[in-house]
């Protein structure tokens, strides 16, 4: 067994400018409609949000990029971040499969001006 992770830290600011700059096109580039929902529920507080799932989809490469056959052999909708029946971030993958993978685990936190999120996985070597 291995253990592989990836963190990232993103401005909020700089995902809403791009929400406000690009709209939809943006959205729809980065965020499944089941983020967007989740991230639009959220009212006032939604860029916070996205920018955390923005984190964690970039923490997921950096994770399971030595898995990967090509360096970009996911895309950002391959990756979706959800919530668990306690409200706690969990990740699917959309048509794409790790069948190394036998855990997977992401925390994501933000404040005011920054979102972090950290993935760590568990593989079979």
């Amino acid at each position: 067994m291995r253990t592989l992770c990836g963190t990232d830290i993103v401005e909020i600011e700089r995902i809403k400018k791009s929400i406000e700059r690009n709209g939809e096109t943006f959205l729809n580039l980065i965020y499944t409609p089941e983020e967007i929902a989740y991230c639009e529920s959220k009212k006032n507080a939604k860029y916070s949000h996205y920018a955390g799932r923005f984190a964690a989809k970039e923490a997921i490469y950096k994770a399971v990029s030595c898995l990967l056959p090509e360096r970009f052999g996911i895309s950002w909708h391959n990756a979706q971040v959800i919530n668990d029946e306690n409200g706690n971030p969990k990740v699917e993958f959309i048509n794409i499969k790790f069948d190394k993978i036998k855990n997977i685990d992401i925390s994501i936190s933000h404040c005011r001006e920054y979102a972090v999120a950290t993935v760590s996985i568990l593989v079979d070597e």
